[in-house]
């Protein structure tokens, strides 16, 4: 007897073999075949607006559309921008070209795979540059999907987060998970003082301690019982005040750093979680010393992509409001400005006098990888690099 699957989930077999289409494109599939159509097609990808109207955001996700496009052995050549790139609206940042029946019903799984993945980078990029050189943690697996943890830490880890919470996301990524204690520990144990105390004893000195201080009692008074017992064994303390109790968390933090401060206890970083975004952050810099972020990372907006035809049998034609012709991205190398501009055109000057050079790069031709992906280190390298050039 076959096992009940308990998860509701598409397999990676049910992505590749279209299962997870929308049923206009089966449909039309079923057209294109009786009429005996298969045109050679160039599509594109462009996000006309970006989350929250920003004017930036993050290109995530590349990876595993270029390993499903492979996995169809079809004749496909695909030029894209680089995974941790800055992109903008209306930038062409990933092209795909061969006969249309054998893109057709991987369109949807395509763009759900670089929409989400790209918001995800975009938003823990935001908090990045928001959080500046403080500490900024990924603890947001618990509010999607479990099935989704591995995509959801990579996306924040190559958006620029600098550790992340789940374990096997943490293996895949060849980093060690970062965490604090909850608060279950706290309320077995009975005692703030007591659970990190165990914490140390039992994890041993391998492993930083960041105590939780707002389980039982008011978070200045809990932050010294923890100091004066741990002393120097104390990295952190973790200040994730429910809302119901929390008020002016500015005011938390602020009155636990004078209280820290002024009781010998410098060396103590204070971390903040629960419902954090790149404003809150901007606010409590002044105190906090690093962020766990959680729901503003995982259930991040998506970046809304569009794949649309630009070219039919090398003709350039598209859809009202779309622009025809099979595009490139390039990038000036001393302003930084982006311009689409035609795949067969060189590439402009820019109207500051610097070079335009091209951001994309064919990665898969007649369906085969052509280049080596990088790991996703070094993908965040390049975010880190990329976040250097713009603002919030």
């Amino acid at each position: 007897m076959t096992e009940k699957r308990i998860f509701n989930i598409a397999s990676e077999a049910d992505v590749v073999a279209g299962r997870t289409t929308d049923v206009y494109f089966e449909r039309t599939l079923k057209i294109l075949r009786a009429r005996g159509i298969d045109p050679r097609v160039t599509m594109e990808v462009r996000a006309k607006e970006l989350p929250n109207g920003s004017a930036w955001a993050i290109f995530a996700g590349l990876e595993e559309a270029l390993l499903m496009l492979e996995r169809l052995n079809a004749p496909l050549e695909v030029r894209s921008i680089e995974e941790g790139t800055i992109f903008g609206p209306g930038d062409a940042v990933f092209s795909v070209s061969g006969p249309y029946r054998a893109i057709c019903a991987h369109e949807t799984p395509l763009l759900g795979l670089l929409c989400q993945a790209s918001g995800i980078a975009t938003a823990t990029a935001r908090c990045r540059k928001a959080a500046g050189d403080r500490t900024l943690l990924s603890f947001g697996a618990r509010r999607m999907h479990p099935c989704l943890a591995p995509m959801i830490d990579r996306s924040a880890w190559i958006g620029g987060a600098d550790g992340v919470s789940t374990v096997g996301s943490a293996a895949a990524l060849g980093i060690e998970p970062e965490g604090t204690m909850p608060h279950a520990l706290i309320l077995c144990l009975g005692d703030t003082v007591e659970a990190a105390k165990a914490f140390r004893e039992v994890i041993g000195e391998g492993v930083r301690c960041t105590a939780l201080v707002d389980t039982f009692g008011d978070e200045k008074f809990e932050t010294l019982r923890v100091a004066r017992a741990l002393g120097k064994r104390l990295h952190a303390v973790r200040l994730d005040t429910p809302s119901s109790r929390r008020g002016d968390m500015a005011a938390i933090c602020r009155e636990t750093r004078w209280e820290l401060d002024l009781n010998g206890y410098r060396h103590v970083k204070i971390l903040v979680s629960g419902g954090l975004d790149e404003g809150k952050i901007l606010a409590l810099n002044p105190w906090a010393d690093g962020y766990g972020v959680g729901t503003g990372i995982a259930s991040a907006p998506v970046v809304d992509f569009a794949l649309d035809i630009v070219e039919i049998d090398g003709k350039p034609v598209a859809k009202r409001g779309k622009q025809a012709g099979a595009k490139r991205l390039v990038r000036c190398g001393r302003c930084l400005a982006r311009r689409n501009v035609l795949l067969r055109n060189p590439a402009p000057r820019c109207a500051c006098g610097g070079g335009m050079a091209d951001l994309q790069k064919r990665f898969i031709r007649d369906g085969r990888l052509a280049v080596r992906l990088p790991t996703a280190g070094k993908i965040r390298e390049r975010t880190l690099r990329e976040l250097k050039g713009v603002e919030l």
